[in-house]
């Protein structure tokens, strides 16, 4: 064989190669789309009503209750790090807000996005100024929101209501356009993490400390600074949702958020982010979220009215994703070296 032919072949090879690569990437970033828009057309053939429009908004709006829980946690998890804080905070959230609202609603928004925040940033310091992993840290976080929750309330015997007349009930109750305001309020916020994460210097920051943390470090770039932002962002993010379902709720329930930490990391892991860190989008972990409202949707429809169904059914699809990354993952590096040594070896032409 000559040398010309070798070297075409070699090429032929090396782009197959980069083709199975790059397939392998796009299933793993976009494969919970595919699903939703899938499940989304067999459900409309087998149920006529969940195609209206009265169904589908129904979904968008419960969908947004959870939409920055999981955008805050994505950032979060692009950096190689877990909160498992979230969903305390988020029910400490709540509780602030409904308790706030008695002052007016700039007190009930603004409380518990200040108090959450600092949860937040307190957990982002003792994880970038020490070496204690975020999984123990954020479940510290996790026992001290539950139990700052339940000091507040005493044990859950006081509840917090909404005054009838309180303007901070439209936060989560008004709409435009036919959309609530938590509608628009997650497209907002997930347009500005898009544009954060593909539009600055930050984005590709949190992907570097997730995929390579000690060359991100050695490159100069601001990991304990990084760290810290994102945990606080997660505990507005968490705090801003748990005020929303307040004012939906017209009152601070200490009951919820009890597992919400594990459906926003199905959420986002569903939507293609690594749990190891350094790879994930954001529009995916939006798409995370409203697959698992289209599910839970689905079981109601299907008469399993009991909760444990959903948990169930969300269980076997994170399972079965979780694999399949790592499948994905594991082809994708394969490929790299495959390619990387082919090039290697491949005959220069004379």
């Amino acid at each position: 064989m000559s040398t010309t032919s070798t070297t075409e072949a070699a090429l032929a090879d090396a782009g197959r190669r980069s083709r199975v690569e790059k397939l392998a990437r796009l299933t793993q970033r976009n494969g919970a789309l595919v699903i939703l828009l899938c499940l989304i057309v067999v459900s409309a053939f087998a149920f006529p009503t969940f195609a209206s429009a009265g169904n589908l908004s129904q979904i968008a709006l419960q969908a947004a209750f959870l939409a920055p829980v999981a955008l805050g946690l994505t950032f979060v998890i692009f950096t190689g790090g877990i909160d498992l804080s979230v969903g305390s905070v988020f029910a400490l959230g709540g509780v602030l807000a409904a308790w706030a609202s008695q002052y007016g609603f700039l007190a009930a928004l603004l409380v518990p996005l200040i108090v959450c925040t600092l949860i937040g940033l307190v957990q982002g310091a003792i994880v970038a100024f020490t070496s204690i992993p975020s999984f123990i840290v954020t479940l510290a976080g996790l026992l001290f929101a539950r139990g700052l929750l339940l000091a507040l309330t005493e044990e859950g015997s006081e509840t917090y209501k909404v005054p009838g007349d309180s303007a901070f009930l439209e936060l989560s109750r008004g709409s435009f356009l036919g959309l609530g305001f938590p509608v628009w309020n997650v497209i907002v916020l997930f347009a500005i993490g898009v544009l954060v994460l593909h539009r600055t210097s930050y984005g590709s920051t949190l992907l570097a400390i997730g995929g390579q943390p000690d060359a991100a470090r050695l490159m100069g770039l601001p990991v304990l600074r990084s760290t810290l932002i994102v945990f606080a962002v997660s505990g507005t993010m968490a705090g801003l949702a748990g005020a929303l379902t307040a004012s939906y709720t017209a009152s601070g329930v200490t009951t919820l958020g009890v597992g919400l930490e594990l459906t926003a990391i199905a959420a986002v892991v569903l939507g293609g982010t690594l749990l190891t860190g350094g790879a994930g989008t954001v529009v995916g972990s939006l798409v995370g979220v409203v697959l698992l409202q289209v599910v839970a949707n689905l079981i109601n429809r299907m008469g399993l009215t009991n909760s444990n169904w959903q948990a169930v059914v969300n269980g076997a699809v994170l399972l079965v994703v979780a694999v399949a990354q790592v499948l994905l993952s594991r082809v994708q590096a394969q490929e790299r070296q495959r390619r990387r040594g082919g090039e290697a070896d491949a005959p220069k032409p004379i």
